[in-house]
């Protein structure tokens, strides 16, 4: 066997020579293929060369072990393959490999520990090898290089989403990212306003000539109090022929649904939507300092957020919301141009199917004359936790009221259900919908369903769980869902043989990493593939809704669950939002390849993991390491 970390150049050499002057710029060249070194000042990067070695490693040989002490060098993989094994990554089922381009080990050289994992060649193997204190000094030196050494699956993503972004731009219909902070938005040009004593006559004055489309109505500390739009001008000035003289609070739209400064471009489409309104006040403790409208935001647009809603909210017929239907489809597509994160993404594309939903259970209630005043149409699955993608299913059930003729509220969700079929969300394969008798309850059945689940713990029990406990409402009186958790939550969090269940039949299915540390494969149609949601987005769900219940966690969403458990199990921040970064980038893989009609075969969600980028492959293997690692802390707290 060579000696172990033998210097070379390109092959093996005993002498420890740093590259020399001929090969710096060749290897300069080389590292600016790989992030950081892509993002880096050129001059960085051969600070980097320069003060690195060139090492080689046979097949099975050693590169850093745990028995060596505190890790004292950063290794750049040139050529081959490095595989760690051994310790935690024993316990956590498997290896893991890196291959050229990766940086390693980052976590023990920032530490100045040992390692907990042995790393191995796999292969013939080059390395660049640089000590700890000239990464230290070049981090200093570099951002990029600094942001990644500390941010390294969240810098993935990043880059990730930029070649996403540019991917899609020549399809993308708006200028605007809806990730824009709403004070960007507005600039610095004062807002229109005025007092609530002004008169009409100054008011649609003012509008009139300065061109604007709505005057603000503000108190004497700055604070909005109403808004007046040409749209209202009809309706609440000219109809009803109320005097120019008379003062504008007595005929302004209020309450005024206003954002701060610091909201996003999607708070405010949300907000428009959700309200019917056109404009959006901005404020900064509590004054306004500018107006956000529809035409700010989908300037360019042919289809925006608050048009899908309203064509939502106006639709008559079945037929109508089919077309609407396919507009989502279409809207999310435009937004994945603008390079909109997956969590934003999966948030729209649930508060559209939510109206789309919400409007069919009026339309059908009307028809059968039935009232949900005290009824409660239940979101369950990925809908229940607004993290829908464009292939899905129905997942949802009925709380109906105590001593109903439950003939009669069957008959209304499977119509429902058909008039979501009808619409392109397919009928739930396992008949976890509405229109299954035994998924139409009153809250007294529901609460004794939810108790036996909890108590008996069988596997059917448990998956119950993983799709009933994520439940939301949707339509109807909200307090009898509210009074179901509240209960369910409780009488979970103090069970902990039902907790312990949940945790071993979340560890069935591991994290897909074979045992040298690679993506685990499964042949289809001729392309390496992977079930991104089974082998992936499932895992993460499954975790946090764990971890959630045991807490006390409330939400349903599971980037929140994630959010708010990690500082409850005193886990370090970087390692509590690699969790929610992994979990959003699965998430974005899966909207990409159903928006693009790449998935493989006739499930939605596999992938061809030999069909990505470079960049894409890495940030998967990085993000299932994560996932493996966040099993690996689940084992060691529930299956002991």
């Amino acid at each position: 066997m060579a000696q172990r970390g033998a210097t070379t150049t390109e092959t093996p050499t005993p002498d420890a020579l740093r590259p020399s002057g001929s090969l710096l710029a060749n290897l300069s060249d080389e590292l600016r293929r790989h992030p950081p070194f892509d993002e880096m000042d050129p001059a960085h990067v051969s600070a980097f060369v320069a003060a690195s070695r060139q090492a080689y490693y046979a097949p099975g040989e050693p590169v850093v072990a745990p028995e060596d002490g505190p890790v004292r060098e950063l290794f750049f993989i040139r050529r081959g393959a490095v595989t760690g094994k051994r310790g935690l990554s024993e316990v956590s089922g498997g290896a893991f490999q890196y291959e050229a381009g990766d940086l390693f080990p980052i976590s023990a050289v920032l530490a100045q520990r040992a390692p907990t994992t042995l790393y191995h060649a796999t292969e013939d193997t080059f390395v660049l090898v640089i000590a700890a204190e000239d990464m230290r000094a070049l981090a200093q030196r570099s951002p990029p290089f600094g942001d990644f050494l500390n941010r390294r699956i969240l810098k993935f993503l990043e880059l990730s989403r930029a070649a996403l972004q540019v991917a899609y731009s020549s399809q993308a219909l708006a200028e605007q990212s809806l990730e824009t902070p709403l004070v960007e938005l507005v600039g610095h040009k004062a807002p229109v306003s005025c007092a609530p004593h002004t008169p009409l006559r100054e008011v649609l004055g003012q509008m009139h000539e300065r061109r604007i489309g709505s005057m603000l109505v503000v108190d004497g500390v700055g604070a909005p109090m109403g808004i007046l739009t040409r749209s209202d001008v009809l309706g609440r000035v000219a109809l009803p022929q109320v005097p120019l003289d008379a003062p504008v609070s007595a005929v302004m739209v209020q309450p005024v649904h206003s954002l701060p400064h610091d909201a996003t471009a999607q708070d405010a489409a949300l907000a428009m939507s959700t309200h019917g309104i056109r404009h959006v006040p901005v404020t900064r403790g509590g004054r306004l300092v500018g107006i956000v409208s529809e035409r700010d935001l989908f300037a360019l647009q042919r289809l925006s957020l608050k048009q899908v809603s309203s064509s939502i909210r106006n639709a008559t017929s079945v037929d109508t919301l089919r077309v609407v239907a396919h507009d989502i489809r279409r809207f999310a597509r435009t937004l994945l141009g603008q390079g909109v994160q997956a969590r934003q993404l999966t948030a729209l594309i649930s508060h559209l199917n939510d109206a789309l939903t919400t409007r069919l259970i009026e339309l059908v209630a009307e028809r059968h004359g039935l009232s949900l005043a005290g009824a409660c149409w239940l979101a369950l699955g990925s809908e229940g936790r607004s993290e829908q993608t464009i292939a899905t299913d129905q997942d949802n059930a009925l709380i109906r009221p105590e001593g109903s003729d439950p003939s009669h509220y069957l008959a209304f969700a499977r119509e429902v259900n058909q008039a979501l079929d009808d619409c392109g969300y397919p009928l739930c394969k396992g008949g976890v919908m509405a229109g299954n008798p035994e998924l139409c309850l009153t809250l007294s059945q529901w609460r004794e369903r939810f108790a036996l689940w909890i108590e008996h713990g069988s596997p059917k029990d448990l998956l119950n769980a993983s799709i009933f406990f994520d439940f939301r409402p949707l339509a109807g009186d909200e307090t009898l869902a509210q009074a179901l958790r509240e209960e369910m939550m409780e009488h979970a969090r103090t069970t902990p043989r039902f907790l312990k269940q949940l945790a071993l039949n979340g560890l069935a299915h591991e994290a897909p990493l074979n045992w040298l540390g690679n993506i685990d494969t499964t042949a289809v149609g001729g392309h390496d593939t992977l079930d991104i949601k089974l082998q992936g987005t499932a895992i993460f769900v499954d975790v946090a809704r764990l971890y959630a219940l045991a807490h006390g966690v409330s939400a349903t969403n599971t980037r929140e669950r994630l959010e708010t458990v990690g500082p409850l199990l005193g886990v370090p921040a970087h390692e509590a939002q690699a969790w929610i970064g992994g979990f959003d980038y699965l998430q974005l893989l899966r909207l990409h390849a159903q928006l693009d009609g790449t998935t493989v075969g006739d499930n939605p969600n596999r992938i061809a993991v030999d069909t990505l980028n470079d960049i894409d492959r890495r940030i998967l293997k990085e993000t299932l390491r994560v996932l493996r690692a966040l099993q690996q802390r689940l084992k060691l707290d529930y299956d002991r």
